[in-house]
């Protein structure tokens, strides 16, 4: 008995998530959609996105940010933005993080997902990981969007990786990319997320999201053969805060 009630509380609170994610695109659907129809418009989207649903969402959770910050992102200045991917949470959580607006890289089949794939699709680099010509592309989409003044948010376990794996391996995109365009990696540590809201149907809870924001790495001086060498370092970054 006291298993199948706390089985329908998770259940309870897994519905209530998605009827948050919809509620406020629902309530703010002109606005929103006013905010895609260009591309100059994209700060007012991303405050529309910051603001008016990521927050609505993680604080409906009964889940509450707390962000460390080793350092501060300057104003009007582009970065590149990496994560440990655990949890849907994630999305939501980074929006709050930055205050610097940023562009999501993604991959194109969440563009599946009702509702919130209509927007996805219009505000997102999305990237076929099969497809090299699309692999290829990301990164002249994202020198326009770094020209526009955005950063740019890669998840570089390139997935969500299995719930026992504490980190996976990163994939080279982000790193290419960061020093193709002599933009700074910002290492970022979601701590609670798995906990909160993992992929696991029966499982979360209300309570602390914990964020680590991370010394920033300079790419300025290094060459695409450094890519490698910065994957590493930024992934032992998270991988000792996440073992701490």
């Amino acid at each position: 008995m006291l298993s199948f009630l706390k089985n329908m509380g998770h259940a309870i609170y897994r519905v209530w998530f998605y009827i948050l994610v919809t509620l406020p695109i629902f309530l703010f659907m002109p606005f929103l959609i006013l905010a895609t129809l260009s591309e100059r418009t994209y700060h007012q989207f991303f405050w529309l996105a910051r603001n008016l649903w990521a927050k609505i969402i993680v604080y409906g959770m009964g889940c509450f940010p707390v962000i460390k910050r080793e350092q501060r992102m300057e104003r009007g200045k582009s970065y590149m933005l990496v994560a440990n991917h655990t949890s849907m949470l994630d999305i939501m959580l980074m929006l709050i993080v930055s205050k610097n607006p940023f562009v999501f890289v993604g991959k194109k089949e969440l563009v599946k997902i009702p509702i919130f794939g209509f927007f996805y699709k219009r505000v997102c680099i999305m990237v076929d990981r099969d497809d090299i010509k699309s692999r290829t592309g990301v990164y002249r989409r994202a020198q326009r969007r770094l020209d526009q003044g955005l950063s740019i948010c890669i998840f570089p376990e390139g997935g969500v990786p299995e719930e026992e794996v504490v980190l996976d391996e990163f994939k080279d995109g982000a790193f290419k990319m960061a020093i193709a365009h002599k933009i700074p990696v910002v290492p970022i540590t979601f701590l609670d997320n798995k906990k909160r809201f993992s992929f696991t149907f029966f499982s979360g809870g209300p309570g602390r999201l914990r964020t680590k924001v991370h010394r920033f790495f300079e790419t300025g001086i290094l060459a695409e053969e450094d890519k490698s060498t910065l994957r590493e370092e930024v992934r032992e970054v998270v991988l000792k805060e996440l073992n701490n």
